[in-house]
């Protein structure tokens, strides 16, 4: 069984066990979270209506992306600017679909 559930505006596939890593959720470590889900497959069948099904998931840790180094210049003129950028990321481990 597994579920396609909507974080942050984002869809990510859910199976009960996986750990998701998605966009910094508002949430304390080792809290429990609900989420909705958009569609669910079951044994039964495909189910476009989740209706009373519901996503549980722990927040494992808060962590940062890999880091990304944006550069610009203009050749001939002595301009250059470098950026770094790292996004925030949270790791849920998803429990309980049903």
């Amino acid at each position: 069984m597994f579920a396609i559930v909507d974080i942050g505006g984002k869809q990510y596939r859910a199976e009960e066990g996986c750990q998701l890593v998605v966009d910094r959720f508002d949430a304390a470590e080792g809290s429990t979270v609900e989420l909705k889900p958009v569609l669910v497959k079951a044994d039964d069948g495909l189910r476009l209506e989740a209706g009373d099904t519901k996503v549980t998931a722990t927040v494992v840790e808060h962590l940062r992306g890999p880091r990304l180094v944006v550069f610009k210049y203009k050749p001939k003129r002595g301009y250059r600017r470098k950026n770094g950028f790292r996004s925030a990321l949270t790791r849920l481990a998803v429990e309980k679909i049903g």
